[in-house]
């Protein structure tokens, strides 16, 4: 970048950064200016010279300033006696003090009933992700890192099954993210079609796609959409094929289109005799998937399957965007399988065009720290076994390295196989965010066990206001030096500097708690790192970087090689393929075989459907999916921004105008959704996009405006979907759960 990343015009200083977290947002990077004067934010613009965001962004980035100056953002750390919680009665400390307290209890849980009865609870999409189980393996020595969303249900899913079929990388639409010249660059090509499965990127921005890529690839070259979604977006209503399925029912759509696909003769030969492994058996397995047959399934008309099937496999090449859909059901896994084989079978896997593939990571400083946190004796072999849910679910919890989130709801209700008696929450709400279902299970269950709590946040909330005991202040992303990658280093469009550009509280970013509490903890680790800088060097930045000359680079984009299975940069031994069992992309897989799960994928209904649950449905006629992501909050933050707020004012839920007729709903209406597990309110919008049969609730809602002290706790009773989710209704395997697929019934408040 030709401008310096701090800069003087006009009596300002403008320091160039990218945008992330806190508060949340996926880690796509987007570029800003930000302009400040007597070391106060004035203004945040675009970066016009980001290669990816190109000056743009969205109104979370343009209201950051009224987040970090917002009367009631966390400014100093406070601490508040054990029989205060659930009340507004806290105490300014400082930070020394602060931490203080946390060695003490750490030691003290530590000593009296072993590391594992603490437990580390991590916010999604965030940069506390990157730190999640450093810090819990690192900084207090635990082996219980929690992220509490029901079946993991968030990109581990995605992230897990591709490190099982193939080895690694992540596959990601080509969009010309790691080109400086991006889509002038002589060796990229547009994707013919893009199918996006679940995914509205233009609003989620998910992980490592820019979502506003997709609009200059339909505008500017010409490509096709193909969209599969129980509600026909913005974005879907510029589809050529728009397959508005049943929710739940992905699983099925895939292998009906895995089924036109290869018994219409329409799959890459070549790629399947080279790159993949088991295709007889999937060949075998799409034909109890007949077109017809998913049709009735997934209420899409078969014409449309079949054309939309063909369009993607003839057009070389093509790619396909998957998101947080194909991890929210418990059939999730084997839609995940089955869209790589679609990927794989068509040639559509490292492409220019298709999907672009991350290098396998041999250092995951994203996920797995097991490894480094055993070589450094922060925790040993024994207390690590003893992390809740290993050995129910293996599937998960060995390759995360982490907690079952169920399970540990299990546990905190039990106290079985051992009491959780310490509570860390790293900017994570889990009793009235977006993550957990059952959410007053949770409530309670960490009332009773819970005899400590420390969180990090930017603002009080319902799980802050309940349990906490000790506060500290988080920086937002504008207050703090930190390193951005997109999906989170599986497969890495660019690499950017967040700059910190002012000092605004009394607190910490992510980072600096994880360190501050480790050099404490296990000073012998952490005395190698010479603060904040010298361990992003060390450890996060790409090779041959410090801190300044990273920064003053602005954003390091790797290079893009295609076709890296056949140049052997898939595998650690140089060898052409991939680092699966078989060497190969497997559509027929072993280690699904060995978690004793079916090789091949498959669909089965939801736990509860019009079709597994009928008389069920008759009292609950609706099909309930939720989730969709708004422009204006990131899940469940951003509720107390009055401009933002201005804009998404209250939850809403989706129905049809016939729907909401028939039961004398009109549009704004509050009615209350019901289901077996209880009931909450949102305001009715009335929408043609939407099935009769079908309605859609916003998630993570709660209201700052009201009362925060126990019993009401800011209202996430009230509207929050997640309350009533079911616990533990998760894969065979341990990943996927109902958010997109449960049943519900609908009618009018009228007290």
């Amino acid at each position: 970048m030709s401008k310096p990343w701090k800069r003087e015009e006009n009596g300002e200083t403008i320091v160039r950064s990218c945008a992330w977290s806190p508060p949340g947002c996926h880690p796509v990077g987007c570029g800003v200016q930000l302009h400040i004067k007597d070391g106060e934010l004035v203004q945040i613009e675009g970066d016009p010279e980001h290669p990816v965001t190109r000056g743009a962004l969205c109104p979370r980035c343009l209201a950051m300033k009224d987040v970090i100056y917002h009367k009631d953002r966390i400014k100093y750390p406070m601490k508040r006696a054990f029989e205060d919680r659930g009340k507004d009665k806290w105490e300014r400390i400082t930070l020394d003090e602060a931490f203080d307290i946390l060695e003490e209890k750490t030691r003290y849980f530590t000593d009296t009933y072993g590391p594992e009865s603490i437990v580390v609870f991590c916010g999604t999409g965030r940069e506390a992700t990157v730190y999640h189980n450093e810090l819990t393996f690192m900084g207090f020595g635990s082996p219980n890192a929690c992220y509490a969303q029901s079946g993991w249900s968030c990109y581990a899913p995605r992230v897990s099954s591709m490190a099982y079929l193939m080895g690694g990388g992540y596959p990601e639409i080509d969009y010309a993210a790691r080109y400086p010249d991006r889509y002038e660059h002589p060796g990229w090509e547009a994707p013919k079609y893009i199918m996006l499965w679940g995914k509205d990127p233009l609003k989620s921005n998910a992980d490592g796609l820019w979502g506003h890529a997709i609009v200059d690839l339909m505008k500017d070259y010409g490509t096709k959409l193909i969209t599969v979604d129980p509600r026909v977006t913005w974005i879907g209503t510029k589809a050529e094929y728009n397959l508005q399925l049943r929710p739940g029912t992905d699983a099925a759509m895939a292998l009906g289109i895995l089924n036109v696909i290869i018994n219409e003769d329409l799959y890459d030969h070549d790629a399947v005799e080279k790159w993949t492994y088991g295709f007889d058996e999937l060949k075998e397995r799409v034909q109890e998937y007949p077109t017809d047959k998913v049709a009735e399934i997934t209420w899409v008309d078969e014409d449309l399957i079949i054309g939309a099937a063909r369009a993607f496999a003839t057009s070389k090449h093509s790619a396909i965007g998957w998101g947080l859909s194909v991890d929210q059901n418990p059939n999730g896994i084997q839609v995940g399988h089955a869209l790589l084989s679609i990927m794989a079978i068509t040639d559509n896997i490292d492409v220019p065009g298709g999907c672009t593939l991350g290098l396998p990571i041999d250092d995951d400083t994203n996920v797995d720290m097991i490894r480094r946190a055993l070589e450094a004796e922060t925790i040993d072999e024994a207390t690590f076994s003893k992390r809740i849910g290993a050995e129910e679910y293996p599937f998960v919890c060995q390759l995360m390295s982490t907690n079952h989130p169920d399970s540990v709801l299990d546990t905190l209700e039990t106290q079985e196989p051992y009491r959780l008696r310490m509570g860390v929450f790293q900017s994570s709400n889990v009793v009235g965010g977006a993550i957990s279902a059952a959410q007053e299970r949770w409530l309670e269950a960490m009332k009773t066990s819970f005899e400590f709590v420390a969180a990090t946040e930017l603002f009080q909330n319902p799980t802050t206001m309940a349990l906490a005991d000790l506060i500290f202040p988080l920086k937002t992303w504008v207050e703090h030096d930190t390193l951005v990658e997109s999906h989170y280093g599986f497969n890495v469009a660019f690499n950017g500097a967040c700059n910190k550009a002012i000092d605004v509280v009394e607190g910490v970013d992510d980072l600096e708690f994880m360190m501050k509490i480790g050099e404490r903890m296990f000073p012998e680790y952490w005395k190698q790192f010479d603060g904040v800088d010298d361990y992003l060097a060390k450890v996060r930045l790409p090779s041959g970087y410090t801190w300044e000359s990273f920064r003053e680079e602005g954003i390091v984009q790797p290079e893009e090689i295609y076709r890296k299975a056949e140049k052997g940069l898939m595998r650690f031994d140089g060898e052409p393929g991939y680092m699966s069992q078989s060497g190969r992309i497997e559509l027929w897989s072993h280690a699904y075989s060995q978690f004793g799960d079916d090789p091949l994928p498959y669909f089965i209904e939801p736990p509860r459907s019009p079709v597994s649950t009928p008389e069920l449905f008759k009292k609950y006629p609706f099909v309930l999916t939720t989730g969709g992501r708004r422009y204006t909050s990131f899940h469940s933050e951003h509720r107390q921004i009055e401009r933002l707020r201005e804009i998404d004012a209250q939850p809403i839920v989706e129905i049809n105008p016939n729907a909401a007729k028939r039961l004398g709903i009109e549009n704004g209406d509050w009615v209350w959704i019901e289901n077996e597990f209880g009931r909450v309110k949102q305001v009715a919008e009335l929408t043609e996009g939407i099935d009769e049969r079908v309605v859609h609730a916003h998630h993570g809602w709660w209201f700052p405006e009201q009362d925060g002290e126990e019993p009401n706790l800011f209202g996430f009773r009230q509207s929050n979907i997640n309350v009533i989710m079911p616990h533990k209704e998760i894969g065979k395997l341990g990943f996927g759960d109902t958010f997109k697929c449960e049943i519900c019934n609908i009618y009018k408040v009228t007290d």
